[in-house]
């Protein structure tokens, strides 16, 4: 090691030299290691499983809206009346699939189904309320049927389809209902649409395309 400067104190000094008639003991001590530098305190543990705790909590108990499924679509009757005006007759019957996919059952009050076209609300039918367990399933059977209603706005292009004997309609399936939280009652409610091209002459659906709102 090099020596220090004259104006600089010395990094270390040396021991003095023992004599025999007076011996030294020396005392060697290990380095000290905080207790924080080898593991983490219990608290930060505590607080880290809390926390996981309350996220896997909150993840499974955070409820969801109900999943709309349309099993089965299917068009009963259809008929296009050209005098004295415009107007349609259509009887259309769905089944619904009602999933529930929460840990609390599911109380819905109304399922309510609408047809339109190109846009435009024709009708609409509301049927009864139910119940569905827990991480459960229920099916509704629902009949929409229309009797004279008048397409006035689209009127030419309802011609056009009619000649090519496609009419394209859309549907609207929407639940409302309330989901038991404990002591709580949330509101909830889900919708799913349909796009749907029926043949008029032969009275069947040939193309339908069902995707959540």
């Amino acid at each position: 090691m090099a020596p220090s400067k004259p104006d600089e104190p010395p990094f270390y000094y040396p021991l003095p030299p023992s004599s025999p008639n007076h011996p030294q003991n020396y005392v060697v001590l290990p380095v000290y290691i905080p207790a924080t530098a080898t593991a983490p305190p219990r608290r930060r543990i505590l607080w880290a499983a809390a926390f996981l705790f309350l996220a896997v909590a909150v993840y499974f108990l955070y409820p969801s809206d109900p999943d709309l499924k349309i099993l089965r679509l299917r068009l009963d009757r259809i008929h296009v009346q050209t005098t004295p005006f415009i107007a349609i007759d259509v009887t259309l019957g769905l089944t619904v699939k009602i999933r529930n996919v929460d840990f609390y059952s599911l109380d819905y009050r109304s399922l309510t189904v609408s047809i339109g076209y190109r846009g435009k609300q024709l009708g609409f039918v509301t049927s009864d309320g139910g119940h569905v367990r827990a991480r459960g399933s229920s099916y509704v059977d629902a009949t929409l049927e229309l009797n004279g209603v008048e397409v006035i706005s689209d009127v030419i292009l309802l011609l056009e389809d009619l000649a090519r004997g496609l009419v394209p309609f859309d549907t609207v399936t929407e639940v409302r209902g309330r989901l038991g939280v404990f002591f709580l009652q949330l509101p909830l409610k889900a919708k799913v649409s349909c796009e749907v091209k029926v043949n008029i002459r032969n009275q069947t659906i040939i193309r339908q395309n069902c995707y959540p709102k």
